[in-house]
């Protein structure tokens, strides 16, 4: 095996969406996961800390995407149309990404533990959304609702967007269920 290859991070994650796909996320360990890749467990952990974080790595990313789409919002817009915003960018990210975004939400749905860490890491953007929000002037308890509201509709919006692959895209799912979510605040 080679000491230091060019894109050993992506080959790694491949590897693993490979084998916990094949295989189950329990069944996999983390030497298997380099061999896969041709490449040793050392440089496996100068990636990551574990497998799991394999399927969180880009969390940070994402969640960099919600505070900058937020942030950039412009001035004049309600703040559930600031989040809206990155609702949207999320959905394009998606998209762009769909095949893999797919594996692995199967993959973390079939583990009780995955779901729970995914859950801690979408209270984590909910609450980074919420201090962009307090940044653009927003008050609490106002900034916190509404950055739950809208990790709240993302997290509906996913869940029909993976659970019918043939049906509307994420886009419109989270079109439908911001109207849905204005309705009810709007007592209709």
């Amino acid at each position: 095996m080679v000491r230091w290859e060019p894109g050993a991070r992506g080959r790694l994650g491949q590897a693993a969406f490979e084998l916990f796909t094949e295989r189950g996320f329990e069944q996999v360990t983390v030497a298997e996961i380099a061999e896969r890749a041709g490449l040793t467990e050392r440089t496996f952990f100068r990636y990551f800390a574990d497998k799991r974080e394999v399927l969180f790595a880009g969390a940070e990313g994402f969640q960099d995407l919600f505070v900058s789409s937020v942030a950039g919002a412009p001035d004049s817009a309600a703040p559930i149309d600031a989040v809206a915003g990155a609702l949207y960018a999320a959905a394009a990210m998606f998209a762009a990404h769909e095949d893999g975004v797919r594996r692995r939400s199967a993959i973390i749905a079939a583990h009780p533990d995955l779901r729970e860490r995914e859950l801690v890491k979408l209270s984590t953007v909910a609450a980074a959304v919420a201090d962009a929000l307090r940044r653009r002037g927003v008050t609490d308890p106002a900034a916190s609702l509404t950055a739950e509201a809208g990790l709240a509709v993302f997290r509906i919006a996913f869940a029909s967007w993976i659970a019918d692959p043939d049906g509307p895209d994420l886009a419109q799912l989270i079109t439908e269920s911001l109207d849905e979510l204005r309705a009810v605040a709007a007592g209709k």
